[in-house]
Formats: structure tokens, C-alpha cells, sequence
């Protein structure tokens, strides 16, 4: 390889970039050190921002013994940590200012499957009261309560004295051995156990 060949002559090298000076650490702020304070340690309280420069084995030292609460009382810092809960922002309870006065209580104001059990908003009064909402019954519980001789509005209560009721008149033990009605019997179980699976009986 002919290291004098035009073809060197033509080739161009960036430079290496020039390091730049890193800039001396500050000297360690510890009394009597003269090592350089590479690491920062927090002032303090109220002086959020400003730190300290120690050395590796001063920042330990100070670390150790630093306290952020140093100096208050035991219900100053539970409220510091109350109010750490909203961020230290302002707050106020609903209802306080103008505006809110207008407000609908959240808790009744729900809709939907969030609304009280059994209730729905009227949609007469948006914001203030419920109507009552009827049950629909469903095919199988309409069933079961005719079975019962019993109507939609029927009440757990009344569901289970009627079932009761056709248990003692169609049992083969209550009416002298005969089990001529024993096919009733069996539909009534079957129609009380279907509503008490549904939370009518």
C-alpha cells in the first residue's frame, strides 16, 4: 500500500471535537473539607430548591440526620400531611360558594343502575325527587306467581304464607294419604323455589 497515492490526498477527516472543560465542582461545604461537593443535599423546609454540596462521605453524614419535619409540632405535620393530599392546593366543602348553592346533591343525583335500588329520576323534576319504579316480572316469575294464584304486586311475605297454604292442602300427609294432588304439589315447590332463586320468596 502506497501511503504517498493521490488517493490520501483527497481524503478528509472531521477533527475530533474539542472536549469541553468540565466545569470544577464546588469545594464540599462541610466545616473543614477540602474535597469537592459533587453531591447536592436539600437545605431544608421553606427552602425547597436550594441545596447543599458535600462530599460523598459528608452527603452520607448529613443525609442521616436530615429531617424535613425538624422543628414542628406533632399537629403541624398532620395537617402538612392532610393538605399533601390535595397537593397543598386550596379547597373548600361543596355548597360553600354561589354557584354550588345550584348544585343537585351528587349522592341524589344518580342515574341509571347507579340510582337507590327500586327508584329512577322523574323525568318531570330532573333534579329533585325519584318515582317509585314497578318491577316488571319476568315470563318464568309471572308463571310461577299465577301457579301461587298470586299477582306481580305480591310481596315476599305474601308469596311465602301462600305457598304455605298449598303446601298443607295438596301434601298426601294432610289429606289422609290421597295423592291425587300430588302433581299441584310438585308444581308449587317448583314455582316457590323459582321466586325465592329471584328474591320474591
Amino acid at each position: 500500500m502506497d501511503l504517498n497515492s493521490k488517493l490520501f490526498d483527497g481524503i478528509r477527516t472531521r477533527r475530533k471535537a474539542e472536549a469541553e472543560p468540565k466545569a470544577a465542582a464546588p469545594a464540599c461545604q462541610w466545616d473543614g473539607c477540602d474535597k469537592p461537593g459533587t453531591h447536592k443535599a436539600p437545605v431544608g423546609r421553606m427552602k425547597e430548591g436550594e441545596y447543599f454540596h458535600f462530599c460523598v462521605n459528608h452527603v452520607r453524614e448529613y443525609n442521616k440526620g436530615f429531617n424535613y419535619f425538624s422543628g414542628l409540632t406533632d399537629n403541624e405535620i398532620a395537617r402538612y400531611q392532610r393538605e399533601a393530599v390535595t397537593g397543598h392546593r386550596p379547597t373548600w366543602k361543596a355548597g360553600v360558594n354561589a354557584a354550588a348553592k345550584e348544585a343537585v346533591d351528587p349522592a341524589k343525583a344518580r342515574w341509571g343502575r347507579s340510582a337507590p335500588r327500586g327508584k329512577t329520576r322523574d323525568a318531570s323534576t330532573p333534579f329533585t325527587g325519584y318515582a317509585p319504579v314497578s318491577k316488571k316480572t319476568k315470563p318464568l316469575e309471572a308463571k310461577a306467581l299465577d301457579t301461587l294464584g298470586l299477582d306481580y304486586k305480591a310481596t315476599k311475605e305474601a308469596v311465602r304464607i301462600r305457598y304455605k297454604e298449598l303446601l298443607k292442602q295438596h301434601h298426601p300427609d294432610t289429606n289422609g294419604g290421597d295423592r291425587s294432588t300430588e302433581d299441584r304439589l310438585q308444581a308449587v315447590i317448583q314455582a316457590y323455589k323459582l321466586l325465592k332463586q329471584s328474591g320474591m320468596g
